[in-house]
């Protein structure tokens, strides 16, 4: 069913600026614009940096590091602050579900709950503010030897359009408790929460240059923080082969890279599971935010005595969503981001009927203005299958069957990627046994898409390098440095 009109109004749109050293600039590029995905409707004209503006915006952050206030402010009170932005996003957490929700196409009560999800790692790493701690070391010889965790510096942080607040926090939340200074480039389609975010940061107390926004392309803007050589670390979550291209392009000045990227994810269904949890399982994990999403779990693998059992609840769950603008209340699943992603994935589903799945419902675009897909499942996929193999990055579930128990681990890891994986079974040794096998860095048993600040997030082979959430992401926003005292000085 397709709902056309919002029930909500229109949020109020905040700075479509340049935050550079504390203050909202123009940038020295062309404007471009972002749009409302359910209308192809521009809503904003948004500032750009050029390389200058990139440049100007790393001094700052620089500065801000090593001789301005930032420096002066003590581990606690980093917190302090950490805590007074959270409060703030909290007092207008529907304003900015409303505008997370307009501009990258999100239905709003899911925009909902990624605002909660924001304000946990906010609060989550501003209690960590006063306990990144250092040891002491025994050494021969009677010296004093101890370590200290230090802020890695100048931190880069490209986040992409599918959930711009959350990546924000996931990125935010662990590089300013440990003293880092930031430059974040939103993706050009979404920046307009990031924005807001950088307003409420400047009323929480932050001082000029720790948080520094720059808009604009992954080419020309991302590449000058890419290879700036004031820039000591890059963060960056998207697609793999821009993760390559980062890392080719950052190997000059040897930055510290981590990459949260895409993934084929794995669910795996046993026969004496419980199905109704397993199909619903299935449902979220590939139609969340129309399932654009990393860590979906797009390869379903079924055994075969409850497949058909299993496709037709599933198929039932699906054929009754409704589609419409992510503003209305009632709607399930709003629009794809853009007319790009939309013809990326209907190529992979006619793709996947010329390879001889069986389309079981969906398939198809609904209507003609916006970017909609209609929720689709096939099944009879094979392992071979390009949809089996690709990230396809939208509304479409592949069912595979499996026989032999043994094996079917085994084709689960067959994949260049390893972000996430699921498994729905009531016996608890085959569900450790696939904890203990499955190359995935994020392992659900009889459950999906729970989500916790304090559970370290990322994957493994080409889904990614190092970890957001939990204290190891500390790990990546921080440096360790020995220090040995001659005690007869």
């Amino acid at each position: 069913m397709m709902n056309a009109q919002p029930s909500i109004a229109f949020p109020n749109i905040g700075p479509t600026r340049l935050l550079i050293d504390g203050e909202w600039l123009e940038g020295a590029a062309e404007p471009m614009e972002t749009f409302d995905p359910a209308t192809g409707v521009c809503i904003a004209k948004v500032s750009v940096a050029a390389a200058g503006d990139v440049d100007r915006a790393v001094r700052a952050a620089r500065l801000a590091l090593e001789q301005g206030p930032w420096r002066r402010v003590d581990a606690a009170d980093r917190g302090r602050l950490l805590f007074r932005l959270a409060d703030l996003v909290e007092a207008e957490r529907e304003a900015l579900a409303a505008l997370e929700s307009y501009n990258c196409g999100m239905k709003i009560g899911d925009a909902r709950d990624v605002v909660s999800l924001v304000l946990d790692s906010l609060r989550y790493y501003a209690g960590w503010a006063d306990k990144i701690e250092g040891s002491t070391i025994p050494i021969r010889g009677g010296h004093f030897a101890f370590t200290r965790r230090q802020p890695v510096g100048v931190v880069a942080q490209i986040t992409p359009w599918n959930f711009p607040l959350l990546m924000l926090a996931w990125k935010w939340g662990p590089a300013l408790p440990a003293g880092n200074t930031l430059v974040m480039k939103p993706a050009e389609q979404t920046p307009l929460s990031a924005l807001r975010m950088g307003e409420l940061a400047l009323e929480a107390g932050f001082p000029g240059g720790v948080i520094n926004i720059v808009n604009g392309s992954g080419e020309s803007v991302g590449d000058a923080l890419v290879t700036h050589s004031g820039i000591d670390k890059l963060a960056f979550t998207g697609h793999v082969e821009t993760a390559k291209t980062i890392q080719r392009r950052a190997a000059d000045t040897l930055k510290r890279c981590t990459f949260e990227l895409g993934g084929k994810s794995p669910i795996v269904v046993f026969d004496d599971c419980d199905l109704e949890d397993a199909v619903a399982g299935a449902y979220s994990a590939n139609y969340w935010h129309a399932g654009q999403c990393c860590s979906a779990g797009t390869r379903i693998y079924v055994q075969a005595n409850i497949r058909e059992e299993f496709v037709a609840r599933l198929a039932d769950k699906v054929s009754a969503r409704r589609i419409g603008h992510q503003l209305d209340e009632r709607t399930d699943q709003g629009p794809q981001i853009s007319q790009e992603q939309l013809d990326k994935i209907m190529g992979y589903i006619g793709g996947a009927q010329r390879e001889g799945a069986r389309l079981v419902t969906g398939g198809g675009r609904i209507g003609k203005q916006g970017y909609f897909v209609a929720p689709t499942v096939f099944d009879g996929v094979r392992d071979d299958m390009t949809i089996a193999r690709d990230e396809v990055f939208g509304p479409v579930a592949s069912v595979l069957q499996f026989d032999d128990a043994a094996r079917v681990i085994d084709r689960a890891n067959d994949t260049r990627f390893g972000l996430a994986a699921a498994v729905f079974t009531r016996d608890i040794n085959k569900a450790n046994d696939f904890a203990d096998r499955i190359h995935a860095g994020y392992v659900w048993i009889n459950c999906y898409f729970v989500m916790d600040a304090a559970m370290p997030f990322g994957g493994l082979k080409q889904s990614g390098i190092g970890r957001e959430n939990g204290a190891a992401a500390l790990e990546h926003y921080t440096e360790l440095k020995s220090v040995i005292v001659n005690r007869k000085s």
